[in-house]
């Protein structure tokens, strides 16, 4: 999995009024878990941008002004109700020998003939709880639906790894592909596409698959 370097400066003071003064002045408290004792420190709220907007999973490398570095993972993040600031930020220290839960990004691969056949692709889970050592965790998973026919699901029993341990039941629904008003029956397609074309050689035009829909 790749990394996000935050640069930031240890924190003698952890009082309230230390904390709102680093907030006037742009950055953002922190505190690193995981380890012998907690780590306070600061980090400029711009750091944060490419960690916490963003759909991908990223560990992150802390790097203090006094040479230390530690591997972390994102844990918690508070923001402000009204301006959406960044509050502040846990992060949890990672060991090479300990597992760490995280929420991995889905990537859907292939076309599914369900959705050329007019179905309604359903995206269940974007997103997929996993556990698993630092070295073995994905960028994303992914997901093939180059086989997936109207009224077919594909679940997380499907995509069963051996480098990390899904923490989701084996049924839990990925994504589907359901009927809707425009869909062809897929086994009257199989049929024609076997079959010989007409008298004048002119082959049937379909219409354009819907785009996909998420789920609520």
């Amino acid at each position: 999995m790749k990394s996000i370097t935050i640069k930031g400066s240890q924190r003698e003071s952890v009082g309230k009024v230390a904390t709102k003064a680093l907030r006037n002045a742009g950055k953002v408290p922190c505190v690193l878990y995981g380890g012998d004792k907690p780590v306070h420190f600061s980090a400029d709220e711009i750091a944060f941008k490419d960690l916490v907007y963003t759909p991908n999973a990223y560990t992150t490398v802390i790097e203090l002004e006094d040479g230390q570095k530690f591997d972390a993972v994102l844990q918690d993040i508070q923001f402000h109700p009204v301006t959406d600031n960044i509050l502040h930020v846990d992060f949890y220290q990672l060991f090479e020998d300990k597992p760490i839960t995280m929420r991995i990004p889905v990537r859907l691969e292939g076309n599914s003939p369900g959705v050329r056949n007019g179905g309604r692709l359903l995206f269940r889970k974007r997103k997929l709880s996993i556990r698993a050592l630092p070295a073995l965790l994905p960028d994303f998973i992914t997901v093939d639906i180059s086989k997936l026919r109207i009224g077919q699901t594909i679940a997380v029993e499907s995509i069963l790894n051996d480098d990390y341990t899904f923490l989701h039941p084996d049924s839990t629904a990925i994504v589907q592909v359901k009927a809707s008003r425009t869909s062809v029956d897929e086994e009257l397609e199989d049929e024609d596409e076997e079959g010989v074309e007409g008298a004048e050689g002119e082959a049937t035009e379909g219409g354009e698959a819907p785009e996909a829909e998420a789920a609520e």
